[in-house]
Parts: structure tokens; C-alpha cells; sequence
């Protein structure tokens, strides 16, 4: 019987590590595939194969809707402060300074002018890796300033939300925030100027709770978390199992919440669309 067994292994083993690069492919969160990263990139960071869409930018989001070398950058110096001389478990202005650092930004929002398909309009956009696209003073100053903007130069607002809600670090001050931006939002509307919103994954407490659902137009993207408090906290206070896709874009589009659910690579022929269609 001696036959069977092998005196050499069928597979040589070696200590040599592969020259396959490393970085090249990612798992997709939505369906499992593997991906190239310049595939994703080049697909505006959406699975080409499940339309699964991962998080942008603020300044790729307003790249894409604008025209082309359009945009115009405005009071982009203002930024946070520390009026409670917070601390947790580092102070909070360590903490800006670790999120400039990372991001780039002075804070999580960026707003300016710029013109769709040759119309004026102002825009904004969060910046979810700045502290979670939180919501302090300078945010919701900067907010602000954007629809007196756009009342003043009689433009469209479009405001594109990534965030967790206000930001705790500044108590009350940005608990403001959520009357301040309404009552300037209130003037647009009573002069019929136009002010379209865009959620994206996640859009919650007091960004939801306040100018986000007050567009005149409202659109997501798929599959985006929108929401005052989170599935999880909203479960265990009412003890009781919640709908599937409860809070997803889907699920509040079917419960008339939002007008529209665009695909990023159709954002821009939709903003289009509102332009032409309001002008």
C-alpha cells in the first residue's frame, strides 16, 4: 500500500512574498465584489456593479453639480471656536485643530457662488470627515450667510447635508444654529427664491431636524441614512422592532418625506433640469 503516499509535496512552498501591489482592490460594502479603487474613482466613488454609494467630498460634490471652474469660494476663514472651553478627553479646540489637519478645511461646511448651466446659484456642502460634518456656530454662520447670499442676489440655494447633527462640543450655540438657519431660510421663502437640498449618507439630528428638510425641493442620494435619532436609539426606546430599510432614502421617499432619489452620476442633469426649469 505503500503507493499512496507521497514522498514530495504536489505544492511548493516559499517564504516569498507576492509582487501583487497592495492598495489596488477593495471589497465593496454593498455587494461583496472586489473593485479596482481607479474603477471606483473614475465611477465617482459608486460600486459599477451594485450602485452602492460610498461617501464624497464636499469639494467633488460641488465640482460635479457646478459648471465647469464656476465655483467661487466664500467666507471660507470663518471657523470654529471654543466658547465653553469644552473638554472631554482632550479640549475641543485640540480637537479642530487635529480636524483642520486631516481635512484640510477650517470646518464642516464649504459654501460659495458659482453658475448651472450658465445661472447663478449658491451652494454648500458638508464635509462628513470633519468631526462627523458636525454643526457649530461657524457652520451654521456660514449657512446663514449662504441664503442672505442668495436672497440678496436673487439665486437658487442648494445645500448638500453629510452630518451627524450639532455639534455637543458647543452646547446651546449650536442648538442655536438649527432656529438661526430656519429664520434666514424663512426670507427666501417668503421672496419665491428657490432652495433645493441634496441628503446624503448620513443626514441627522439637528441638520435633519432643521434646514435639510425645509427644501422647497428635496433630493437624496440611495440609500443614505436620513434621520433625527439613529434606528439603534429610536429601538431600544420603543422596544419594539423597526420596518426594514427604516430611514433609508427608499423608505422615506415611499412615505412622501422626499420629492426624488438621484443617482450621483445623474445629479448634475437633474440640478440642470431645476435651473432651466425655475428660471
Amino acid at each position: 500500500m505503500g503507493w499512496f503516499l507521497r514522498k514530495k509535496p504536489s505544492i511548493r512552498q516559499t517564504s516569498q512574498k507576492s509582487n501583487f501591489p497592495s492598495g489596488l482592490w477593495l471589497r465593496c460594502e454593498g455587494c461583496g465584489e472586489l473593485i479596482l479603487q481607479e474603477e471606483l474613482r473614475k465611477n465617482l466613488s459608486v460600486c459599477p456593479k451594485c450602485r452602492y454609494h460610498y461617501r464624497f467630498s464636499a469639494r467633488d460634490r460641488i465640482k460635479l453639480i457646478l459648471d465647469e471652474n464656476s465655483f467661487v469660494e466664500i467666507d471660507q476663514n470663518i471657523k470654529s471656536e471654543n466658547p465653553l472651553h469644552f473638554i472631554d478627553k482632550i479640549p475641543y479646540s485640540v480637537r479642530v485643530k487635529e480636524a483642520i489637519a486631516k481635512t484640510g478645511e477650517l470646518d464642516a461646511f464649504m459654501s460659495g457662488s458659482g453658475t448651472i448651466n450658465g445661472r447663478a446659484v449658491e451652494i454648500g456642502s458638508f464635509n462628513f470627515s470633519f468631526m462627523g460634518g458636525s454643526m457649530g456656530a461657524a457652520v451654521g454662520e456660514k449657512i446663514t450667510r449662504l441664503f442672505e447670499r442668495s436672497l440678496r442676489n436673487k439665486a437658487p440655494a442648494i445645500i448638500i447635508t453629510a452630518s451627524g447633527g450639532a455639534r455637543m462640543q458647543e452646547g446651546a450655540y449650536s442648538l442655536m444654529q438649527m432656529a438661526k438657519t430656519s429664520i434666514a431660510l424663512k426670507r427666501l421663502q417668503e421672496e419665491s427664491i428657490p432652495y433645493w437640498t441634496l441628503l446624503t449618507d448620513p443626514t441627522t439630528g439637528g441638520v435633519a431636524a432643521s434646514f435639510a428638510m425645509l427644501g422647497d425641493l428635496i433630493l437624496a442620494e440611495p440609500n443614505a441614512l436620513i434621520g433625527f435619532a439613529g434606528p439603534r436609539v429610536i429601538q431600544q426606546t420603543i422596544k419594539q422592532d423597526l420596518p426594514e430599510g427604516f430611514q433609508k432614502s427608499e423608505f422615506l421617499l415611499t412615505h412622501g418625506f422626499l420629492d426624488s432619489i438621484v443617482e450621483r452620476n445623474n445629479l448634475r442633469s437633474a440640478f440642470v433640469s431645476l435651473v432651466n426649469f425655475f428660471h
